[in-house]
């Protein structure tokens, strides 16, 4: 349920009715926008009377949701949400792109290409430490000692760092990281979810490769209803029955959450095609259909990566699929970085 208030209205009586909306049993958050400010009831508000809150002197009206997500839907929150994440901002109209290596491998590796990638003009980096993988027998990630050199890269180019967590329990090792993301075989992980919910850390939210974008928002809601509001939803392609590429980028996912949330949506190209090539064609759609941020694969070695070779970009490929990044921007009147 979502409750409209008077323009103009008084703090005072605003007051008054958020104390007999808790004394209902409900949770009500006061959201104020642009234009229009809304409380948004979260719990059971089948037992409200409807007639009872029109005579309060601050409302203007009152709608009930149906949805069963709450916080993450568009209809308590109208205005965008945007993220601050160190320098930058994900959200706000601008285009971020984050670029990195799929694994932290070794030093040399993740300097080379975290130099590369913020010569090309990356605004961010990502970089696997944790790596789940579909085989026990493939390269899992350095763990701890691939955070530390992720902090390290960043002191270098001072790009913020994006990094998987997957184990709840983990958390601690990521408090000097930026960015915590969740991959997509992680994303309903509720533990997991619930964890990250009790954390101010912003979270890139991987949509299942089999999952709904209802599920991806209920997903978000485990997150939001932990007290965390900080969340990118991130679309990574999704298994069809299509063989030629390594899932089906979903594009229609980013103008339809952008209809039904406020959060902001970032798209992964490298993932959803598994091949490089395709990477520029598929980034420079997402930015048309508004895209707040792209997550691209970059390696300054492709060949030699221990994890998903064929998806990875190399520095001068990447330079210049930025090129082009950039010019669709320009074109659109979308500003990159801050």
């Amino acid at each position: 349920m979502i409750v409209i208030l008077k323009k103009g209205a008084q703090p005072e009586a605003v007051a008054r009715l958020e104390e007999i909306l808790r004394a209902k049993g409900v949770t009500a958050n006061h959201i104020e926008g642009a234009t229009q400010n809304i409380i948004g009831l979260v719990g059971d508000t089948s037992r409200i009377d409807v007639d009872s809150l029109m005579v309060q002197d601050c409302v203007e009206s009152i709608r009930r949701v149906q949805e069963p997500y709450k916080q993450a839907n568009r209809k308590f929150h109208p205005d965008d949400t945007a993220i601050p994440v160190r320098d930058c901002i994900i959200g706000n109209g601008s285009l971020q792109v984050i670029a990195g290596p799929c694994s932290v491998e070794t030093e040399d590796q993740i300097m080379k290409t975290a130099i590369a990638c913020k010569k090309a003009g990356a605004t961010m980096l990502r970089g696997g430490a944790f790596k789940p993988r579909t085989s026990p027998y493939s390269f899992q990630g350095l763990g701890k000692e691939g955070l530390d050199l992720l902090i390290q890269a960043r002191k270098e180019t001072g790009l913020p760092i994006v990094t998987e967590i997957m184990n709840g329990a983990d958390l601690d090792l990521f408090a000097d990281i930026d960015v915590i993301q969740v991959g997509a075989r992680n994303m309903q992980n509720f533990e997991l979810l619930k964890a990250l919910g009790k954390s101010d850390k912003p979270v890139l939210l991987k949509r299942g490769l089999a999952n709904t974008m209802e599920e991806l928002l209920m997903s978000a809601e485990y997150i939001m209803a932990g007290g965390n509001q900080n969340i990118i939803l991130c679309e990574r392609g999704i298994r069809t029955f299509e063989t030629w590429t390594r899932n089906t980028l979903d594009i229609s996912a980013v103008p339809l959450l952008k209809q039904k949330t406020h959060l902001p949506i970032c798209i992964d190209p490298s993932h959803a095609a598994g091949i490089a090539s395709l990477v520029e064609p598929l980034s420079l759609s997402a930015i048309v259909a508004g895209a707040d941020a792209l997550e691209i694969e970059v390696h300054c070695d492709p060949k030699s990566a221990l994890s998903d070779a064929s998806q990875q970009l190399t520095p001068e490929k990447f330079e210049s699929v930025m090129s082009n990044i950039r010019k669709m921007a320009d074109f659109l009147g979308r500003p990159m970085g801050k």
